[in-house]
């Protein structure tokens, strides 16, 4: 499968994703860790890809978006954004809204990534 067929498939079938640098409970930079971190307090659960692990997707995701910089956050299927506009937005609630409703979308019998 072609790379980004493969981009396109996890973000289309994980309800709320985040590409980052390293994993949520060991990130390897500053901006994964504070992303994940929000998405972490909200209390849902979210799949993650560790950019550091898969070469083709770390060089291949900037031009699948159009968004350069790591980490990526995806919420049902779209680009939210990026560290700082994952900090804004949940700052403001607005992530916590979008969050809560992707999350009715996981399967019931999936785990947890």
């Amino acid at each position: 499968m072609d790379v980004l067929e493969r981009i396109k498939e996890q973000v289309e079938n994980n309800p709320i994703l985040i590409y980052m640098k390293g994993t949520p409970q060991f990130p390897q930079c500053g901006f994964s860790s504070r992303a994940s971190a929000a998405l972490q307090d909200i209390g849902e659960r979210f799949a993650y890809v560790n950019v550091l692990e898969d070469r083709e997707i770390f060089e291949n995701l900037p031009r699948f978006a159009d968004w350069p910089t790591f980490p990526q956050i995806y919420i049902d299927g779209e680009l939210v954004g990026g560290c700082d506009i994952t900090l804004e937005m949940h700052a403001s609630g607005d992530l916590h809204k979008a969050i809560a409703e992707a999350a009715k979308k996981w399967p019931a019998a999936e785990s947890d990534s």
